[in-house]
Protein backbone atom coordinates (compact mmCIF):
# COMPACT_ATOMS: atom_id res chain seq x y z
CA UNK A 1 0.00 0.00 0.00
CA UNK A 2 3.05 2.70 0.91
CA UNK A 3 0.50 5.28 1.51
CA UNK A 4 -1.23 5.33 -1.06
CA UNK A 5 -5.27 5.74 -1.19
CA UNK A 6 -6.49 2.89 -3.18
CA UNK A 7 -10.15 3.65 -4.27
CA UNK A 8 -12.61 1.74 -6.26
CA UNK A 9 -15.71 2.82 -8.04
CA UNK A 10 -18.58 0.77 -8.87
CA UNK A 11 -21.03 1.24 -11.76
CA UNK A 12 -22.73 -1.64 -12.44
CA UNK A 13 -23.67 -4.95 -10.63
CA UNK A 14 -25.25 -7.71 -12.81
CA UNK A 15 -27.90 -9.80 -11.23
CA UNK A 16 -30.23 -12.08 -12.75
CA UNK A 17 -33.75 -11.36 -11.59
CA UNK A 18 -34.17 -15.19 -10.54
CA UNK A 19 -31.00 -14.56 -8.48
CA UNK A 20 -32.37 -11.64 -6.76
CA UNK A 21 -35.94 -13.22 -6.07
CA UNK A 22 -34.09 -15.99 -4.11
CA UNK A 23 -31.94 -14.01 -2.23
CA UNK A 24 -35.29 -12.21 -1.36
CA UNK A 25 -37.15 -15.37 -0.35
CA UNK A 26 -34.05 -15.93 1.69
CA UNK A 27 -33.65 -13.11 3.32
CA UNK A 28 -37.27 -13.28 3.98
CA UNK A 29 -37.29 -16.78 5.42
CA UNK A 30 -34.55 -15.75 7.84
CA UNK A 31 -36.58 -13.18 9.46
CA UNK A 32 -39.46 -15.39 10.52
CA UNK A 33 -37.51 -17.08 13.69
CA UNK A 34 -35.64 -13.28 13.76
CA UNK A 35 -39.21 -12.06 13.93
CA UNK A 36 -40.21 -15.08 16.90
CA UNK A 37 -36.99 -13.97 18.93
CA UNK A 38 -37.68 -10.54 18.93
CA UNK A 39 -41.17 -11.14 19.85
CA UNK A 40 -40.69 -13.25 22.80
CA UNK A 41 -37.88 -10.86 24.00
CA UNK A 42 -40.78 -7.93 23.62
CA UNK A 43 -43.50 -10.46 25.93
CA UNK A 44 -40.37 -11.26 28.67
CA UNK A 45 -40.17 -7.32 29.18
CA UNK A 46 -44.00 -6.49 29.28
CA UNK A 47 -44.51 -9.60 31.69
CA UNK A 48 -41.57 -7.97 33.87
CA UNK A 49 -42.90 -4.35 33.50
CA UNK A 50 -46.43 -5.50 34.12
CA UNK A 51 -45.20 -7.41 37.79
CA UNK A 52 -43.31 -4.44 38.72
CA UNK A 53 -46.09 -1.56 37.92
CA UNK A 54 -49.39 -3.78 37.72
CA UNK A 55 -50.00 -3.91 41.17
CA UNK A 56 -49.10 -0.55 41.57
CA UNK A 57 -52.61 0.42 40.39
CA UNK A 58 -54.13 -2.39 42.28
CA UNK A 59 -52.80 -0.46 45.26
CA UNK A 60 -53.65 3.00 44.50
CA UNK A 61 -57.20 1.98 43.29
CA UNK A 62 -57.65 0.59 46.98
CA UNK A 63 -56.30 3.42 48.48
CA UNK A 64 -59.06 5.50 46.94
CA UNK A 65 -61.73 2.79 47.85
CA UNK A 66 -61.15 3.56 51.35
Amino acid sequence: MNGEDRRITITDIDIPFWRLVAIFIKFTLAAIPAYFVVFLIVILIMAVFGTIFGGMGLMMDGMWRM
